[in-house]
């Protein structure tokens, strides 16, 4: 099972991330979800996740802001973002995938299995 956090400051997109992963993922075990970068970071100390599914622009700061606050990324990431301006820099933290809103089940499934290599 894929230990999975998500971190996006909208809880309607939460609840869709969910719903998908519940239907399209099984091998995913939703261990906790966070609205931005402060309580992103204190889920990913506290619950050491396989896999984060991360919002780019959030109210308090960005993903990347996230990544780079964090002592150590031991974690794999998937972008999630409502444009694709920030994708070049994205790929510098070496994600899974780099997902546009609204997610398209399907690739969503492909990026989690990329995720489990």
């Amino acid at each position: 099972m894929l230990r999975t956090i998500i971190i996006d400051d909208e809880a309607h997109i939460r609840e869709t991330l969910k719903k998908l992963l519940q239907l399209n993922c099984p091998q995913v075990d939703i261990v906790g979800e966070a609205s931005g970068v402060v309580s992103g970071m204190r889920m990913a100390i506290e619950f050491h996740p396989d896999l984060v599914l991360l919002d780019i622009n959030m109210k308090d700061g960005s993903g990347f802001d996230f990544l780079e606050l964090l002592p150590v990324v031991d974690f794999k990431i998937i972008f999630i973002s409502a444009n694709d301006k920030a994708a070049f820099k994205a790929f510098k933290f070496n994600p899974v995938d780099y997902l546009l809103k609204p997610v398209n089940p399907e690739e969503l499934a492909a990026a989690v299995r990329r995720a489990e290599k």
